[in-house]
């Protein structure tokens, strides 16, 4: 699929992003796929059988389905898996095409043109066919490339495009919902990275460590109300998920230089 033209896949109307329900399964059945199935685990235990082959399946397990395949899966329903998948058609003839399975290692950018992908497509975007041919060829040849790294030298890690949107989405996050008690955990689970990588490129892109972040942007929002939605100090402080108001006051002097009745 290497030297396939973008335009040449075609798009098929399943796809999705889902966490299946406890009680999911794929069934067998007794026709083949008739087309290809890009099938990638976010999340979750199961098994997967592809042609009678078994496989145990977790976050980075990613299948290319092919045309004639028969496949079945079951999964853990204490631990249900969350699963994106897209079938597609290419019309050219193809020649490379990526291996059945593999565990993605570096996971950042192909979920992201996962997700991308999707979301063209949960609403009219314009031009949505058009970008999803170019992504889905992008997924290709990131399935290409691992195919080939076949030698055992690290892969230099650079901060890609892709990560960089990730922590600013995730920052505009904190910044729309500052009320809400984030964990570091929580956001780096968002983002698809480890908490530590993920403190360590969110203080790289952004310019503050995530606590401070968290802290600055609930104090913003804090001038906001009391300024212009007429709450008092207490009000504003519940709002905001602060127990103590008193701890509030002082966290809201420590940033602004005043207390937040002054404000008021």
């Amino acid at each position: 699929m290497l030297h396939a033209s973008p335009s040449s896949f075609e798009i098929k109307p399943s796809l999705a992003k889902i966490v299946c329900e406890p009680s999911w399964k794929w069934q067998k059945r007794d026709k083949a796929l008739p087309n290809y199935d890009l099938f990638y685990v976010w999340s979750g235990e199961g098994t997967l059988i592809r042609n009678d082959e078994s496989y145990e399946i977790g976050k980075g397990s990613c299948f290319l389905f092919r045309p004639g395949d028969h496949t079945s899966a079951i999964h853990n329903p204490q631990k249900p898996l969350v699963l994106s998948y897209i079938h597609f058609d290419v019309l050219e003839p193809v020649t490379e095409i990526p291996h059945p399975y593999r565990m993605i290692r570096e996971t950042v950018d192909f979920e992201y043109m996962l997700a991308r992908y999707v979301r063209l497509f949960l609403v009219n975007t314009y031009a949505a066919k058009e970008e999803g041919q170019l992504i889905l060829k992008q997924l290709m040849i990131h399935l290409l490339r691992e195919d080939n790294n076949d030698n055992n030298q690290p892969v230099l890690k650079i901060v890609s495009n892709q990560l960089t949107e990730v922590i600013h989405e995730i920052a505009n996050y904190i910044r729309q919902h500052p009320g809400i008690p984030h964990r570091v955990e929580d956001l780096a689970a968002r983002a698809g990275l480890s908490p530590r990588y993920f403190s360590i490129k969110f203080k790289d892109l952004i310019g503050s460590p995530v606590q401070s972040y968290i802290i600055k942007m609930r104090i913003e929002r804090a001038q906001h109300l009391l300024l212009y939605a007429g709450m008092n100090v207490t009000e504003v402080a519940d709002t905001l998920g602060y127990r103590d108001i008193f701890f509030f006051s002082r966290q809201f002097k420590q940033y602004t230089g005043q207390n937040p009745s002054e404000i008021r």
